[in-house]
């Protein structure tokens, strides 16, 4: 297996300048840079880069594919986003890495020892910033469900005690987001873990911003705050104004509600209880569909057959065209036919009946041995 790296770096509060796309440049000759965007891949040699240094002081998300079975997820948020307990209580050494700089978190969401090996000699690491930076969003909003995630991935990884505690109670396991469901895919926690997760947490609090909370923080910011962003518009800093007061509106939402819940929390052992009574729900449910699944499949065979045997003459006259092409491809196709239409007799007529016009349609074709082995293997016809 050759060498794959895949680096992609996402710019989503504020667009890189001119200068900053001639550094990011002189760090690859053939990566795609953008006002929004820095991708590349490697095949061979490594990026010269620093990809920390590169989130730190660029961009605000970063997605990292190689196929030695890693893959990494960066996203940088403003400090007031998340506080010091939490992030003390979530992080997980090797997983969940979050570490503050003066002004920004780095969150990094980490997978080093998959064993799928199936997916990392086939994927090449597009479409997963598409997928996965919407978690950013829902962060600024106080949604924790991403950091639960993460957290989740050490209980996969079998590194926790049965007596360890979840770090934090958190709402909406059991209704994951499109991009948190595609965290837990991208780090692979196991699914019935996740599910069991889910059971007994409390529904998500409501994400829709309402007019009257607008009003009311409006109504309560300073007068010097209101004409620092009247200033910003005034001076064409239009992107650095609705960044600057979109942040300090969801930090006001998260003091009034975040992910956290007073549910009690529960032990590793308890969560791998609940693991092992979604996978017997999974289970069930699988066989459920199966057998779903088999009756209206036997349902539209039966139908089709049904049909077949509303004229049997025609459906006869039909195997000859096959036949008559004389090739290995033409006698599995009237082996097919021929299967159908045994089927239909003995449905709607009679096994007995089918005998009688097989023999008279192959007096004509005893001679064809590759059709007749078929006919045979198939259990049609007896080499009368």
């Amino acid at each position: 297996m050759s060498e794959y790296q895949y680096y992609e770096f996402l710019a989503i509060d504020r667009p890189l300048t001119t200068d900053e796309m001639d550094e990011l440049r002189a760090l690859s000759t053939r990566a795609t840079i953008t006002p929004v965007s820095f991708t590349n891949e490697y095949h061979w040699g490594d990026f010269k880069g620093n990809p920390d240094k590169l989130i730190q002081h660029y961009f605000d998300a970063h997605v990292y594919v190689a196929n030695w079975m890693t893959a990494i997820f960066t996203v940088r948020l403003p400090i007031e986003a998340l506080t010091h307990e939490t992030a003390k209580d979530v992080a997980v050494p090797y997983l969940l890495d979050i570490r503050p700089t003066k002004t920004h978190w780095i969150i990094t969401w980490s997978l080093e020892e998959s064993e799928n090996y199936d997916r990392f000699g086939m994927e090449d690491g597009r479409g997963w910033m598409a997928r996965l930076a919407p978690v950013r969003d829902e962060l600024l909003r106080g949604d924790l469900r991403s950091l639960y995630i993460g957290w989740l991935a050490a209980v996969t990884g079998e590194i926790m005690d049965d007596d360890e505690m979840e770090p934090l109670s958190v709402s909406g396991l059991g209704d994951l987001t499109a991009a948190q469901q595609a965290l837990a895919e991208f780090l692979e926690v196991d699914p019935d873990l996740l599910a069991g997760a889910g059971m007994g947490s409390p529904a998500a609090p409501e994400a829709e911003i309402s007019a009257q909370e607008m009003d009311k923080w409006i109504d309560a910011l300073p007068r010097e705050e209101v004409n620092s962003i009247l200033k910003q518009l005034l001076e064409g800093k239009g992107q650095k104004a609705e960044r600057s007061i979109r942040n300090r509106f969801a930090s006001w939402r998260r003091g009034l509600q975040t992910g956290d819940t007073d549910a009690p929390r529960r032990t590793v052992g308890e969560l791998r209880q609940n693991t092992e009574k979604a996978r017997l729900i999974r289970m069930e449910k699988q066989k459920r569909d199966r057998k779903q699944w088999e009756t209206k499949r036997r349902e539209k065979r039966e139908a089709y057959l049904k049909n077949l045997s509303s004229d049997f003459p025609k459906a006869w006259a039909l195997v000859k065209e096959p036949v008559e092409r004389r090739s290995g491809r033409g006698y599995d196709e009237a082996c097919r036919m021929l299967v159908d239409i045994a089927e239909a007799y003995a449905l709607f007529a009679s096994q007995k009946q089918f005998q009688k016009e097989l023999k008279k349609f192959m007096a004509g074709h005893l001679r064809r041995k590759a059709l007749i082995q078929r006919l045979v293997k198939a259990g049609i016809w007896k080499g009368q």
